[in-house]
């Protein structure tokens, strides 16, 4: 199995993916199922293998292999040990799925502190939680990772971006591409999935996700709490949502449910990756943690919950985008509300479906200049569908682009 891994990883084909894994850390990868963590593991060896390592120097295995099946903690010492007697080199880890062996933790730690290179994944519902991120004891780096970028899905569709691409025929395609994109998401397994077939294939992912890494992984009993608060984050992306309004909703259509429970049930639907949290840049400190804006990991889930679906997937895509860039992405609301403020980068950003209506060209205006009344920004910009323009107001420049160019930025 080692040689046959050996094989396997370093011919398969790979749409490169924009997420860069150094030489010198060991890394766990952290993610929504199915967003392509195995595949980066694989990307990682055949870097290795460009910069000069050989195939003999890797050792990959994947443990939901059902040869594997019954896998022991004393197992993972024999596969190091069967290595050594193959080979002289001292092997780089590439451990797939390795929460399906017991106590894997201790292995893990151990390679670490071996000074070997050690690079795993596992599933969200039994292992990439806080509590196994502590038992490793820092010795690893937690990577994130997200569904496609809009460039990275342009790349797997083998669209080619020239320098000049807005005012070439591949504009069209781009645009095309980008409807599918901004409905179905940017998972890398829904991408050739027939159209007919994309709303059922996301909709088992969801299941699996909510059954398999928030139900039974944290034992929760009240289903029905559960659904109904899911789907009233996936109704309320464009707004914040304090746990008291969250918990009198979720009341008022089934059993009673505390504050505290709504409270642990959004810590265990974002530990499954499948949603993420902003706080309230100008908010108190209670307020920054019980009164946060909640958007989804990928838009294709997320439809699966709306009727109407426009303006929220405008603003989750760009909270996805922003989420997996910077580290300093909140909102802002005191007075005013922005959509999103990277107070690092200080830039502002609205969100709007378009400006056509006065009202809300001045409501998107009138905010961002506003807001940078008490707060340094040097960037300001309105995310919209389809429009483009610059204003000028009240001394402030402020970029209006369609979210497809946004998405596209260097």
């Amino acid at each position: 199995m080692i040689l046959e891994y050996q094989q396997l990883v370093t011919r398969m084909e790979l749409i490169p993916r924009d997420i860069i894994l150094s030489d010198d850390f060991n890394y766990v990868l952290v993610g929504l199922r199915r967003v392509g963590k195995s595949y980066l593991l694989y990307q990682h060896i055949q870097h290795l293998i460009d910069k000069g390592y050989s195939s003999e120097e890797i050792l990959y295995f994947n443990f939901e292999d059902d040869r594997l099946s019954g896998f022991t903690l004393q197992d993972l010492d024999l596969l190091k040990v069967c290595y050594e007697e193959l080979y002289a080199h001292k092997p780089v880890f590439f451990l797939d799925e390795i929460q399906n062996v017991q106590g894997w933790e201790h292995f893990a730690r151990r390679l670490a502190d071996q000074k070997y290179r050690v690079y795993l994944t596992g599933s969200n519902a039994k292992m990439l939680s806080m509590e196994i991120a502590g038992t490793l004891g820092g010795r690893y780096m937690i990577q994130r990772v997200f569904p496609y970028s809009f460039r990275e899905y342009l790349m797997a569709s083998k669209v080619q971006l020239p320098a000049n691409w807005r005012y070439s025929p591949v504009r069209s395609e781009v645009a095309r591409l980008f409807e599918v994109y901004f409905r179905s998401g940017g998972l890398p397994e829904v991408q050739p999935v027939e159209p007919v077939m994309r709303r059922q294939w996301l909709n088992n992912l969801y299941n699996k996700i909510f059954f398999g890494d928030i139900l039974a992984r944290f034992n929760i009993r009240n289903i029905i709490a559960l659904k109904t608060l899911v789907k009233k984050l996936a109704e309320s992306v464009k707004q914040p949502s304090s746990y008291n309004r969250l918990a009198n909703i979720v009341s008022s259509v089934g059993k009673k449910i505390r504050v505290e429970t709504v409270a642990d049930y959004l810590e265990y639907i974002e530990e499954s990756c499948l949603i993420f949290s902003f706080e309230n840049y100008a908010g108190k400190i209670v307020d920054k943690v019980t009164n946060k804006k909640y958007y989804f990991m990928d838009n294709g889930i997320l439809n699966l919950f709306l009727f109407d679906p426009e303006t929220s997937l405008l603003e989750n895509l760009v909270a996805i985008s922003l989420h997996s860039k910077y580290e300093d992405v909140c909102f802002y609301n005191h007075n005013v509300e922005v959509d999103f403020y990277l107070w690092e980068q200080e830039t502002a950003i609205q969100v709007a479906y378009s400006l056509a209506d006065d009202e809300t060209r001045k409501r998107e205006i009138n905010a961002l200049c506003k807001m940078s009344e008490h707060c340094d920004v040097k960037q300001m910009f309105i995310i919209t569908k389809d429009e483009k323009e610059t204003i000028v107001s009240s001394g402030h420049t402020i970029q209006v682009l369609p979210i497809w160019e946004w998405l596209l930025m260097p």
